[in-house]
């Protein structure tokens, strides 16, 4: 079966490598002339257009967010309206709304084929090394002809249920991951308050009970000074975003959301949104006063 793969980002590199070298072949559409040479040389097959990915059985997505897949798959030009075999399934690995995962996938059951909304869990290193987990909602039928595609890509790969589901799964997950970053970036700077040294208190939450994935991959970045890898503030708001959508259109109240959502919006606000999550600690540091860093040279 022919692959096809539109986004060649931080995330879906590693994706469309792993396809290609399980797979055998990948045809892979960027917009850039300069890297559709770098990736021929790598053995990809180049799409000039979406009108060369028409004969795919599947096409992948690694895209920003949901106007940009909503114009890739719908818009003008879109693959909705160059796909030439009914029952062409579109795998989208892009986080975007449940809202508008179940809109796209409607509109191409009834005209072209299948959406499967597929956001990935893992960052770079996990997409390079095909190890992601990968939460599925869509057709089952189409789950199940695209699984063994998915597994190229990740070793944790769930079906979660109708269309909108793995999106409402992957809000579900960054959700909680942004509430628990922004509670060590408020909780961080009131143990320098209260007399503890910054190494000593972040070997203490990562052994102890208050430790996570979160505290794991941030604390020792904070105390290097170091926020440049991982996924900036700005770009990571939008879980959060989606999340007090779903929150009003549920009519429930999620106050521990709202309250990480405003620990983000005021980084932003301040002008750490280019900083990796870690840099929600910016806030509390400037207002308690502190510098939660390594004392050591």
């Amino acid at each position: 079966m022919k692959i096809g793969f539109i986004g060649l980002g931080t995330m879906g590199m590693g994706m469309a490598r792993n396809l290609l070298k399980k797979n055998g072949s990948l045809t892979v559409y960027t917009a850039t002339e300069e890297k559709r040479a770098r990736l021929a040389g790598e053995g990809f097959d180049i799409a000039h257009g979406y009108e060369d990915l028409a004969d795919c059985g599947i096409i992948f997505l690694s895209l920003p967010d949901a106007p940009v897949v909503e114009k890739v798959t719908l818009g003008e030009g879109g693959l909705i309206h160059v796909l030439k075999e009914r029952g062409t399934i579109v795998v989208d690995t892009s986080t975007i709304s449940p809202d508008s995962a179940r809109m796209i996938a409607s509109a191409f059951e009834e005209r072209v084929g299948a959406f499967l909304d597929a956001p990935v869990s893992g960052m770079k290193p996990r997409s390079d090394a095909g190890t992601l987990t990968v939460m599925v909602g869509g057709l089952r039928e189409a789950f199940d002809e695209a699984k063994p595609y998915l597994d190229m890509i990740g070793t944790k790969v769930l079906y979660m249920g109708a269309s909108g589901c793995g999106q409402a799964a992957k809000m579900i997950n960054n959700t909680a991951y942004d509430i628990n970053v922004a509670g060590i970036a408020e909780l961080l700077p009131l143990a320098l308050r209260l007399g503890l040294e910054p190494e000593v208190i972040g070997e203490v939450l990562n052994t102890g009970t208050g430790g996570s994935y979160a505290s794991e991959f941030f604390i020792p970045r904070i105390l290097k000074n170091s926020f440049e890898d991982g996924y900036p503030i700005e770009k990571a708001f939008k879980d959060l975003v989606h999340a007090e959508g779903t929150e009003e259109a549920e009519g429930v109240d999620l106050p521990m959301t709202n309250a990480a959502a405003a620990v983000f919006r005021k980084a932003m606000q301040e002008g750490y949104g280019g900083l990796n999550k870690g840099g929600l600690i910016r806030v509390k540091e400037e207002e308690m006063g502190v510098w939660f860093r390594s004392q050591e040279p």
